[in-house]
């Protein structure tokens, strides 16, 4: 399979002079940017209904990418989804910066700091140092709050409901980390990391702060690489997403209103529901554990909606005090 990059790939110029092929996403790889808050299926999802206006039905991500992190995020369609396994396997580049002396449970921005600690004791030299010491082959426990399972459930699912449970640690290699001290607020300390398959950034970022005697999280990640393929040749996915749909109606006809603007569910949303507002697919077993919680509430409803209007009730005067 040949690999296309986004200047490979053929869209609507901006003069509808150049031609464009739109068979080409049976077997396609693009690069995206994925912008800050967005899933990595939120912008899976973004591609996906231009897709199936093309017939084209698999569609995958190689590697998800948290929603406070943006960057790099290889999207696969058609046969091109066979080369997302080779993708994830490839040697990834972040750069980010972490702040010192604050920290979260997500180990960045997404939730409230809830720990603080002195970290003014810390110098250049000893955050070099500590870098340093994290270089080479490490072991890492993954944090909490991620996407791995535990007896069916992702983490993520079970720490946003309070629970945590244990979690083996997993070795990774990393390549290279730089650090250094933000010019203006030597609380911030800005990197870059390059590292093997399964690498956790947060837990990277908050091993360095515990190593020095504090703590810390995240305030900015981005991927800047996936093997040879760099975000800075990456497709702004609104504007991927709009050029498809272009094209998609110059050829097959239609309006604007025909295609109307994807809205990305993000992360704190529910699963997706069908036109009945229930859950699809692994959500039905939710909803009818939901349907049962409120069952009782439902027939306080209707209960209420039988008894005689308002007129017809005792005046709230006489109505006992609460």
């Amino acid at each position: 399979m040949s690999k296309r990059s986004a200047e490979d790939i053929e869209l609507p110029a901006e003069t509808g002079e150049r031609s464009v092929h739109l068979d080409v996403f049976n077997n396609a790889v693009l690069l995206v940017d994925k912008p800050l808050t967005w899933t990595s299926f939120d912008a899976c999802n973004a591609i996906k209904g231009a897709m199936k206006r093309l017939g084209v039905k698999k569609v995958g991500h190689a590697g998800t990418l948290d929603p406070a992190a943006t960057g790099l995020l290889i999207i696969c369609t058609g046969l091109g989804t066979k080369s997302i396994e080779g993708f994830m396997a490839a040697h990834k580049e972040y750069s980010g910066t972490l702040k010192l002396g604050e920290g979260t449970p997500s180990l960045d921005a997404e939730l409230e700091v809830n720990e603080r600690l002195p970290w003014e004791h810390i110098t250049d030299e000893q955050l070099v140092e500590a870098a340093k010491k994290l270089t080479g082959d490490i072991e890492q426990v993954p944090p909490m709050f991620s996407a791995l399972h535990h007896q069916g459930q992702r983490l993520h699912e079970l720490a946003r409901a309070g629970v945590t449970v244990e979690r083996p640690a997993r070795p990774v290699t990393i390549t290279r980390f730089d650090v250094h001290r933000d010019a203006s607020d030597r609380q911030l300390v800005h990197f870059y990391v390059g590292c093997t398959k399964g690498t956790y950034i947060r837990t990277l970022g908050h091993d360095l702060a515990t190593s020095l005697g504090t703590t810390g999280h995240l305030v900015a990640l981005r991927r800047e690489a996936i093997g040879e393929a760099r975000v800075d040749v990456a497709w702004d996915v609104q504007v991927l997403v709009d050029k498809l749909f272009a094209a998609i109606r110059e050829k097959q006809g239609g309006t604007e209103e025909d295609f109307k603007p994807w809205q990305p569910r993000g992360v704190y949303n529910k699963r997706p529901r069908n036109n009945k507002g229930r859950a699809r697919g692994k959500g039905k077993q939710q909803q009818q554990q939901q349907d049962t919680a409120d069952a009782p509430a439902a027939a306080g409803q209707l209960a209420a909606a039988e008894q005689p209007a308002a007129a017809e009730q005792p005046a709230a005067a006489e109505q006992p005090a609460a």
